[in-house]
C-alpha cells in the first residue's frame, strides 16, 4: 500500500484495512495535506478487491480534534476562491467515506471535536470508549459546521444537531449513544475487542449485498413509502436475488456450511 505522511494504512486482519490518522501531537487535527491523504487512502482501499471492511482510527490519546487551527487561520486570511476550493476538497473527502461501497467503522477514543465528530458520523458504524467525548465546536471560532453538517444531521437528527452546533457543548459517550452519534460504548480497554467483533459480523455478510445495502439506503428518505419507493425496492431485490452471491448464500445456509466470502 502507498506511503503517507499524516496517516498510515495497515492490515488489521484478513480483508480488513485500517486507516490510522497519525498526528497525535496535535490530537490528529487535520489540515489540507491530511485531507488530501485521507481522500487518497480511502480511494486506495476502496479500489483494493482484497479489502472488505475499513476501520478508521486515531493514533494516541484522542480520535481527532477536527480542523487544525493553523489551517483555519490561513483560511480566514485567504481569498474566497481559495476557501471554496479548499472546502470542496474537505466535502469530497467526507463524501468519499460516506459513499464507500464497503462498510466503514470509526474507532473512537478520547476527544472527537468539530470535524472529528463529522468523521464519526460519516462512518457506517461508530464504536466509542466510555471515556470518549464529543463537541461540535466550530461556533467557538466564529465558523460553523457546514461541511460536516449533513452527516451530523443524518446521524442524530436536525434538533440534536442544531443544539450541539449552537451550544458547542461537550457531551460524553453515553449521551452520544442515546442520540445515535455512536452505536456502541464500551470500556476503553475493550474498544479493540468491540471493533473486532463488529468486523467479524461484517465479514459474515455478502460483499455484494453490503454494496447494495449502502446504495439503496442512500436513496431512501424518512417519510411516506410512495409508489416510486415501492418500485425501487421491488426492482432492487428482484435483481439481487439472481446474483451469484445470493445463490451462494442460500446454498451455504441450506447446506449448513459457511458461505465462500467468509474468511476461513
Amino acid at each position: 500500500m502507498s506511503s503517507y505522511q499524516a496517516l498510515s494504512i495497515s492490515r488489521r486482519a484478513a480483508g480488513v484495512a485500517q486507516i490510522t490518522m497519525n498526528r497525535p501531537a496535535v490530537f490528529n487535527a487535520f489540515d489540507e495535506a491530511m485531507i488530501g491523504e485521507m481522500d487518497a487512502a480511502f480511494a486506495e482501499v476502496i479500489a483494493d478487491d482484497s479489502v472488505r471492511v475499513i476501520v478508521l482510527v486515531g493514533e494516541g490519546k484522542h480520535f481527532s480534534a477536527g480542523a487544525d487551527l493553523q489551517w483555519m487561520q490561513r483560511a480566514s486570511q485567504a481569498t474566497r476562491e481559495w476557501n471554496v476550493e479548499d472546502a470542496r476538497r474537505f466535502a469530497g473527502m467526507l463524501w468519499r467515506i460516506d459513499s464507500a461501497p464497503k462498510p466503514t467503522i470509526a474507532r473512537i477514543q478520547g476527544a472527537a471535536l468539530g470535524g472529528g465528530v463529522g468523521l464519526a458520523c460519516v462512518c457506517d458504524v461508530a464504536i466509542a470508549a466510555d471515556t470518549a467525548s464529543f463537541s461540535v465546536s466550530e461556533a467557538k471560532f466564529g465558523i460553523l459546521p457546514a461541511v460536516i453538517g449533513p452527516y451530523v444531521v443524518n446521524a442524530v437528527g436536525r434538533r440534536h444537531a442544531r443544539r450541539l452546533a449552537l451550544t458547542t457543548a461537550r457531551i460524553g459517550a453515553a449521551e452520544a449513544l442515546t442520540m445515535g452519534m455512536v452505536h456502541q460504548v464500551v470500556p476503553a480497554d475493550g474498544l479493540d475487542a468491540a471493533v473486532d467483533a463488529t468486523v467479524k459480523d461484517l465479514l459474515a455478510g455478502s460483499p455484494n449485498a453490503q454494496r447494495e445495502i449502502k446504495t439503496l439506503m442512500a436513496k431512501l428518505e424518512v417519510g411516506p413509502v410512495t409508489p416510486d419507493v415501492r418500485e425501487l425496492t421491488a426492482q432492487t431485490i428482484a435483481r439481487v436475488r439472481g446474483t451469484d452471491e445470493a445463490r451462494e448464500g442460500f446454498a451455504a445456509f441450506l447446506g449448513k456450511r459457511l458461505a465462500n466470502w467468509i474468511p476461513q
